[in-house]
């Protein structure tokens, strides 16, 4: 193995919130050389010689992102990538995989084992540590949105696209109990049924075109891709009104108009707003354009309180 060293740009970084890469690689000087780069670059970095050693680790301290040789003895990268994201607290974790095995076969078996990124060797540290960086900012937001679903009682769940279950907010947790017997498999990990050739039909249709998956007490929705291409379900007890229903219905307002209004009375700004809905902040801003011409008032405070009303009035 052989490494091309160049100066790694240093990214500005709190000490106090350092994020954590685990480096995985067999190979010592390999090893030493990509960890020393992670450090230089502002973010503190575990070794680990095998994907055992990698497993323990993981299991004691969660990394914010995995640096993953893919050929090793014993466990190789793919096994030990597929274990990894088998732990609650590392599901999330992006993985990267450094390998000098190029063929798109290869590239494609690190993707469905759960990579997010496969960069081959010799590696360009430089190249290295600026996608470490994207990916670690992608999952930052992406645990930002997690956690504003989480507190604001959200039903959001992530299925992957062969049907497994990737994460669900407590509210969806809670929802997905009441799915139709057929739906998921008995230890409710896994799509199942009708629900599972809906889920495969939404990777060849554009989102226009995804109609709800309903049954007796829920109301599936498509969201959009999440990290990792995790497709994003908003999941919807039909016995209640949602609060984006009822201010659609009082100001007029599309449904994607509702839903950034409604995070607007959870005081969200336009990049958290952006980070939930899978839109950009720009977007964001001209949708509320539009609700606070549609509600008649000329501010963000202005247009949060008289929806906060309405939703409280209506529900």
């Amino acid at each position: 193995m052989f490494l091309t060293i160049t100066r790694p740009c240093k990214m500005p970084v709190d000490e106090e919130s350092r994020s954590i890469a685990l480096v995985v690689d067999d190979d010592p000087a390999s090893l030493m050389m990509v960890a020393e780069a992670v450090e230089q670059a502002g973010i503190t970095a575990m070794a680990a010689r095998d994907g055992e050693a990698a497993l323990r680790l993981a299991g004691r301290v969660t990394p914010d992102v995995v640096l993953m040789d893919a050929v090793m003895p014993g466990l190789d990268g793919f096994q030990t990538c597929r274990l990894l994201k088998s732990l609650p607290a590392a599901s999330a974790v992006p993985v990267i995989f450094m390998t000098g095995l190029s063929a798109p076969e290869h590239i494609l078996q690190g993707l469905r084992a759960g990579g997010v990124d496969y960069v081959t060797k010799p590696l360009n540290l430089d190249e290295l540590i600026a996608r470490l960086g994207v990916h670690l900012l992608n999952a930052q937001k992406l645990a930002g949105a997690r956690r504003a679903l989480d507190a604001n009682g959200r039903a959001v769940a992530a299925f992957s696209t062969s049907g497994d279950l990737a994460w669900a907010s407590p509210r969806a947790q809670d929802l997905l109990t009441l799915l139709p017997e057929g739906w998921r498999d008995a230890s409710g990990g896994a799509a199942q049924g009708e629900f599972r050739t809906w889920l495969q039909q939404l990777r060849q249709l554009p989102l226009s075109q995804v109609r709800k998956l309903s049954s007796a007490w829920l109301e599936i929705s498509y969201i959009g891709k999440g990290g990792g291409q995790e497709l994003l379900l908003s999941i919807r007890d039909r016995r209640e009104r949602p609060g984006e229903q009822v201010l659609s219905q009082r100001f007029g307002l599309t449904e994607r108009e509702a839903e950034v209004l409604f995070w607007l009375t959870q005081g969200k700004s336009n990049t958290d707003i952006g980070g939930i809905l899978g839109l950009s902040g720009r977007t964001v801003s001209k949708h509320l354009e539009q609700v606070f011409e549609k509600m008649g008032v000329d501010n963000r405070t202005s247009a949060a309180v008289l929806a906060d009303r309405t939703m409280s009035d209506g529900r």
